[in-house]
């Protein structure tokens, strides 16, 4: 599963999400260890704890979380959360 991959899923399971995803650090071609970093920006946030807008990315990647993703930093923001931080 690449990025662009996470992205799609991320944004297919919670309603008008908005996901970058990135390689945090360089991929060691000899340990392929599937780390990466999603930022994601979705009404659906609004009201929920951090660790519950987490939960909604997890089951939105499902058994990806498992087999294909070693781990993801991740960053969740209404889109309030998200304007007021662009500035």
């Amino acid at each position: 599963m690449n990025a662009d991959e996470i992205e799609a899923a991320i944004e297919a399971a919670i309603d008008d999400a908005e996901a970058t995803v990135s390689r945090p650090r360089a991929v060691d071609e000899e340990f392929e260890d599937a780390h990466y970093a999603a930022e994601v920006v979705s009404p659906a946030f609004e009201g929920k704890s951090l660790v519950a807008q987490h939960q909604l990315v997890y089951d939105a990647l499902g058994d990806s979380m498992t087999d294909d993703i070693h781990a993801i930093e991740l960053k969740t923001y209404t889109p309030e959360e998200f304007a007021d931080k662009e500035i």
